[in-house]
């Protein structure tokens, strides 16, 4: 799936949302650098639009790219090598005046010692270099004196929310998306601008509603925090071993009880076959570690927990992983919301659950339903969505609210209908209950059996009952039909 802060990034300076001041002074420095040939430092909080700034530049004035990591290349003998060589004047890859444009990001990421000269070679390159060249920083006073001195300062701003709005509307426009204003935003206010942090909520969003709410956003929780827990997901399934993801969690603002959450429901979009199992292994763990913390508030557990989400996860990990992965907050906590009507739905589908399993309420608002959720997301199960209407007797609203699909969409009501259905013919049959039905040929072959045999009604429906074992046994063949005894 396409990453929206690339697929959207301007292509040119003139599509650039916000600091106008540092686009023209960036426009500018390169239409006259012919006179002074100075590089530039960008420098600002992330995700404001520096590096698109930087490639919007390049496509204006024709210039190719060329782009390099400062701290990928930390040593003095690397930069003096790789950005040395770009920044020499040469025509075999620049535009028609031979300029090419090199982009150096992270460049305020170089430490002294621990980079054994890199910032003296970075501020070296810059004073000889015979092509145009931008440097990338979030913070411009970690650089040298010198580097700093060499270099033209550009600095660019927080985006404001009246300049995400527009940008996030013509994501939506182009891609489909239906939306409040008041939802767009809530988007913008809660980046505190940060575009691309924005677009990537919108993005997640997108992805498991079918309209944007004011009430979706909300629920999301605040940006500072949804940034650190995407950063540490991609860390934890793709970068870090078991030791450097447990100390990644400790960055990360989330009490061990989100973080399992939000790793339980992102985890099958990097893992699968035997390491998903692992790493589920461990959540198990993680959660019986929290359910001692609840039972007796001794928050000391919480460090156990955090080690089987964290470390236990990673070490779980089988081979690289790659790629941009588009995590989500946990489809059910969200759902949950904070609104009183989501409230009373998830209570009404717990309640349910309860009366028919004959467990607690908080059992079944804590471990049963949100594994309902995860199994008939969407309804894209249909058969075990279908099993689980009929057994717990749910309307569409319930339905809707438990799968997340819409309410009023011809899915759910086909799931009602034919849950209805089946309660009937589970009621004729007496079979016992409305999933032993489900399976049905089996237990119609019974009943024809017994009465052509001319054996009694009580006959009939032992029978009934041991081939609809058999079939429940058979059934976990079939993954369409995998679970549905479980309920």
């Amino acid at each position: 799936m396409t990453d929206w802060t690339e697929k959207y990034r301007p292509s040119s300076l003139s599509e650039l949302r916000g600091n106008n001041k540092a686009r023209d002074a960036l426009k500018e420095w390169a239409q006259t650098w012919d006179d002074h040939k100075d590089a530039a430092i960008l420098h600002g909080s992330p995700g404001v639009g520096k590096t698109s700034a930087a490639h919007a530049l390049a496509n204006d004035m024709e210039w190719p790219t060329i782009e390099l990591n400062a701290s990928d290349q930390r040593t003095s003998s690397v930069v003096e090598k790789v950005a040395g060589e770009a920044a020499k004047s040469g025509t075999l890859t620049g535009g028609g005046d031979g300029r090419r444009l090199v982009i150096m990001d992270e460049a305020d990421n170089l430490h002294g010692n621990v980079d054994r000269g890199g910032s003296k070679a970075i501020t070296e390159v810059v004073k000889e270099a015979g092509q145009p060249m931008v440097l990338i920083a979030n913070e411009f006073y970690d650089m040298s004196n010198t580097l700093r001195n060499a270099c033209e300062e550009i600095e660019f701003r927080d985006v404001q929310a009246r300049s995400i709005v527009p940008a996030l509307r013509h994501i939506c426009k182009q891609e489909g998306i239906e939306y409040e204003k008041d939802a767009l935003r809530a988007i913008a206010d809660k980046n505190d601008g940060d575009l691309r942090s924005a677009v990537n909520d919108l993005q997640a969003i997108a992805e498991t509603e079918e309209r944007l709410t004011a009430e979706d956003v909300e629920v999301t929780g605040d940006r500072d925090r949804s940034s650190g827990i995407f950063d540490f997901l991609d860390a934890l399934f793709k970068e870090e071993d078991a030791r450097s993801a447990i100390r990644e969690s400790y960055d990360v603002d989330e009490t061990p009880d989100d973080m399992l959450n939000w790793v339980e429901d992102n985890v099958p979009k990097d893992y699968e076959g035997a390491e998903l199992a692992t790493a589920y292994d461990f959540l198990s763990n993680a959660d019986k570690w929290l359910g001692r913390v609840q039972a007796s508030q001794d928050y000391s557990y919480w460090r156990y927990a955090g080690d089987n989400i964290a470390g236990g996860v990673a070490a779980a990990r089988q081979g690289d992983k790659g790629g941009w992965t588009r995590y989500g907050p946990p489809s059910y906590w969200r759902k949950l919301g904070s609104s009183r009507g989501n409230r009373n739905k998830r209570d009404y589908v717990a309640r349910k659950i309860a009366e028919t399993d004959g467990v607690s309420m908080s059992t079944a608002r804590r471990e049963i339903l949100p594994f309902l959720a995860a199994m008939t997301h969407h309804c894209k199960n249909r058969e075990l969505t279908i099993a689980m209407t009929a057994k717990y007797d749910l309307d569409a609203e319930h339905v809707s609210f438990v799968t997340g699909s819409g309410e009023d969409t011809n899915k759910v009501q086909n799931i009602v209908e034919s849950a209805e259905e089946l309660r009937e013919e589970a009621a004729v049959e007496h079979s016992g209950g409305a999933f032993e039905g489900s399976h049905g040929s089996q237990s119609d072959a019974a009943d024809s059996s017994a009465a052509s045999d001319g054996t009694n009604s009580e006959s009939a429906g032992e029978t009934d009952d041991s081939e609809g074992e058999a079939s429940g046994d058979s059934g976990d063949a079939d993954d369409n039909q995998a679970g549905l005894t479980d309920f």
